[in-house]
């Protein structure tokens, strides 16, 4: 169906889109997914898409962040709890952990130890979290290069380490990264994020390299530009005329991408940077 965005522009619904994975083509695997904290968020549309395709999913978020980015649909309300106890109403396997935040050095192994106790060996990871604070260069500080550096890529390297620590021998696992369009453009009012998701785009080829005896499998989401509410106005529709269809990307459109990557069918596929931006001109 076409609807209408809240600007008004005429804007295809999600829910005319594809449909995902086919149902149960992740059944008997737990999945932990990071940065699961509001429904307008990449987070909500993975977790719910791979809930319904099998997956008992494990979710994790820091709501608290997101009103400090004044998100209007972010609270303790609709975080990580609101929609493990949705998808459970529907008769879909789901847990959610306390909040932890990832710049504790602590923070991805007791994150992990939760996911375990919880729902035992997590064999599907989503690194789906990500600390971005818009500064120019001149604007720049120690602290905060630092935090993007220790949430976005310490973070993600060592909830790699504590995933593959934690996953039996004798199990295949998959890991899906998420980076931005970084490597396809510049990003100038946010170069320590960008520099920081570059970081996760090289932690992609070799994490799967050095985990291929193991038959983990590493690859890395770029979204592109989704719909997220970080935008309105002028500025949301000047992004809305660089894509060719007319749209922006959707939660949808990257949760369908992941979820394919962490199933059967994309056993092939290992180290690999995807982009599902709609053929977006930069």
């Amino acid at each position: 169906m076409i609807g209408r965005s809240a600007q008004g522009i005429p804007q295809r619904s999600p829910d005319s889109h594809p449909a995902g994975l086919a149902e149960g083509a992740l059944a008997g695997r737990r999945v932990l997914i990071t940065g699961v904290s509001r429904p307008g968020g990449i987070g909500y549309a993975i977790a719910g898409e791979c809930a319904r395709a099998g997956a008992a999913v494990i979710l994790t978020g820091l709501p608290g962040y997101d009103v400090e980015q004044g998100y209007p649909d972010a609270g303790p309300a609709v975080g990580p709890e609101a929609l493990a106890a949705r998808l459970r109403e529907q008769g879909l396997p789901a847990t959610a952990l306390p909040p932890v935040d990832l710049a504790d050095p602590h923070g991805p192994d007791r994150m992990l130890r939760a996911a375990t106790a919880a729902a035992g060996p997590i064999d599907g990871l989503v690194v789906n979290h990500a600390y971005s604070v818009a500064a120019p260069l001149e604007k720049w500080t120690a602290e905060h290069i630092d935090r993007h550096l220790t949430v976005n890529v310490r973070g993600s390297m060592l909830l790699l380490k504590g995933f593959v620590d934690q996953l039996p021998h004798t199990r295949a696992g998959s890991v899906v990264l998420l980076t931005s369009g970084q490597y396809l453009g510049p990003m100038t009012e946010e170069i320590a994020y960008a520099v920081s998701k570059d970081a996760v785009r090289g932690l992609c080829a070799q994490a799967a390299a050095a985990l291929a005896d193991r038959l983990v499998r590493v690859n890395c989401v770029n979204p592109g530009p989704t719909d997220t509410g970080y935008l309105t106005g002028d500025e949301w529709d000047g992004v809305r005329r660089m894509f060719p269809a007319g749209r922006w990307g959707t939660p949808s459109d990257a949760a369908r991408l992941v979820c394919f990557l962490l199933g059967k069918d994309a056993e092939w596929i290992t180290g690999q940077t995807i982009a599902s931006e709609g053929g977006f001109r930069r």
